[in-house]
C-alpha cells in the first residue's frame, strides 16, 4: 500500500506539472478558449488508463494457478522495471527542458482536438506506465484493497500538493522531490525484478543455477508479517532469496543507483538571463496561477 501510493503520489504530481504547463501555454497564447479540450484529453487518459489496468488484471486472473500466469507476472515484472527505471532518468534528464518542450508542443497545435490529443498522449503515457506498475504491485502482494487504498492516498496527497502549488503559491524543490522520489522507484525496480528471478527460478525453471538460499528469516521477520510486507514493498526484502536474486538485486542497485546519483549531482548550469530555465516547472506553476 504504501509502495503504491509513493508511486501515485510521483505520478500524480508528473501529470499535474504537465497539465500546468499546457495550460499556462494557452494562457501566454491566448488561447484559454480551448482549455476545455485539454481537460478531456485528461480525463479521457485517465478513464483510458483504468481501462487498460482492468483489462489486464482480468486476464492474468482468468490464468490463475497456471503457467500462463506465472508467464505473465515474470514479463509484467520485467516490463515494470524498464518502465520504472527509464522512467525516472526521463524525468530527470528532461526536467530542466521539459516546460520548454511542452510550450513548443501547444503552440504547434492550433485546433482544440489538437490540443486535446497533446494532453491525452502526455497524461496518458503517464497513465499507462501507472497502471502497469499498479499491476505488478499487484501480482507482488494479492492485496487488491490495500493497494486501491495506498492509490487513494497517493492521490490525494499530489491533490493537495498541488493546490499548494498551483492555488497558495507552494514552492516546491522539484529537483530534490524527483531526486529521493526517484531513489525509491530504483529500490521498487530492484524487487521487482528479485521477484521476477525469484519466479523464474522456482516456477518456470528458466534460471536452473544460484539456486542456493542464503538465508531464511521466515522464523523471525516473514513476508507476510506487517513489517516483512511493508520492507517486502518498499526495498524488495525477501525472508529467503537465493544467491541469483540477492547478486541481480545488488548488482542492479549499484548500477542504477550510482549512475542516477550522478546524474541528480551534476551542477546546474544557470544564466543571469533565464534563470527559469533551472526549474521550468516552477515558471510554469507561477504561469498556471496567475
Amino acid at each position: 500500500m504504501l509502495a503504491t501510493a509513493i508511486l501515485y503520489l510521483r505520478e500524480g504530481l508528473e501529470a499535474s506539472l504537465i497539465v500546468s504547463i499546457l495550460l499556462a501555454a494557452l494562457r501566454q497564447l491566448q488561447l484559454m478558449r480551448q482549455a476545455r479540450a485539454v481537460w478531456i484529453g485528461v480525463l479521457l487518459a485517465v478513464f483510458c488508463s483504468f481501462l487498460a489496468a482492468l483489462a489486464l488484471y482480468v486476464t492474468v486472473r482468468i490464468y490463475d494457478g497456471t503457467w500462463f500466469e506465472a508467464v505473465f507476472e515474470t514479463v509484467t515484472y520485467l516490463v515494470a522495471v524498464v518502465l520504472l527505471t527509464s522512467m525516472t532518468f526521463w524525468m530527470q534528464h528532461h526536467s530542466r527542458t521539459l516546460k520548454r518542450e511542452m510550450m513548443t508542443k501547444a503552440s504547434m497545435a492550433s485546433s482544440g482536438l489538437a490540443l486535446g490529443l497533446l494532453a491525452f498522449t502526455s497524461v496518458g503515457r503517464e497513465g499507462l506506465e501507472t497502471a502497469f506498475f499498479t499491476l505488478a504491485f499487484a501480482l507482488q502482494t494479492h492485496e487488491a484493497p490495500l493497494l486501491m487504498l495506498g492509490a487513494l492516498l497517493g492521490l490525494v496527497l499530489a491533490v493537495a500538493l498541488c493546490v499548494l502549488i498551483y492555488r497558495l503559491g507552494y514552492r516546491l524543490d522539484y529537483r530534490r522531490f524527483f531526486r529521493v522520489m526517484g531513489l525509491l522507484l530504483l529500490f521498487f525496480a530492484a524487487g521487482l525484478l528479485g521477484n521476477a528471478v525469484q519466479t523464474m527460478q522456482e516456477e518456470l525453471h528458466w534460471l536452473p543455477f544460484g539456486t542456493t538460499v542464503l538465508w531464511d528469516s521466515s522464523g523471525w521477520l516473514s513476508e507476510e508479517s506487517t513489517l516483512g510486507s511493508l520492507l517486502h514493498g518498499l526495498l524488495g526484502y525477501s525472508d529467503a532469496p537465493t544467491l541469483l536474486q540477492a547478486c541481480v538485486y545488488v548488482v542492479f542497485l549499484l548500477i542504477f543507483g550510482t549512475l542516477f546519483w550522478r546524474l541528480t549531482r551534476k551542477p546546474v548550469p544557470q544564466s543571469p538571463a533565464q534563470p527559469s530555465q533551472t526549474l521550468p516547472a516552477e515558471a510554469a506553476t507561477k504561469g498556471a496561477s496567475h
